[in-house]
């Protein structure tokens, strides 16, 4: 003996305001916890090189940047405070690199490599970045 069913499915409708409701919350969720830190920092275009190669040493940094401000320790510092301060690193006999923004003037780059050399620094370097062939 065969029984037949007679089950109708109903068509019901999705309710989707739940569903809104916890996207939206989770939206909110991870706007809130995700952290937004900008770098503070000095920006710099560096030239190209092909045969720049990567120091490993701790060295003292200059940067001197398109407008030609001359930067030491992320702070902008005069030729006559630069001469000091590099005084007291000769002393240390750390090596110097100097980032130098491609646009700055090479005649601001020559004068701080010239104070340097005068101030008893004699491992000076360039940064560059590295032209990818």
């Amino acid at each position: 003996m065969r029984f037949k069913r007679h089950v109708e499915l109903e068509k019901g409708q999705l309710d989707i305001a739940p569903l809104i409701d916890v996207v939206f919350l989770l939206l909110i969720f991870f706007m809130l916890t995700s952290s937004f830190i900008f770098q503070p920092g000095i920006k710099i275009n560096l030239p190209k090189a092909v045969t720049s190669e990567v120091i490993h040493e701790k060295s003292i940094i200059i940067v001197i940047n398109s407008k030609n401000y001359i930067y030491l320790n992320d702070r902008v510092i005069t030729m006559s405070e630069l001469a000091s301060r590099l005084s007291i690193a000769a002393k240390e006999n750390k090596p110097l690199l100097i980032k130098a923004d491609r646009r700055a003037s090479l005649g601001k780059v020559v004068e701080v490599w010239d104070l340097c050399r005068d101030e008893g620094i004699s491992r000076i370097n360039i940064a560059t970045s590295q032209e990818i062939k």
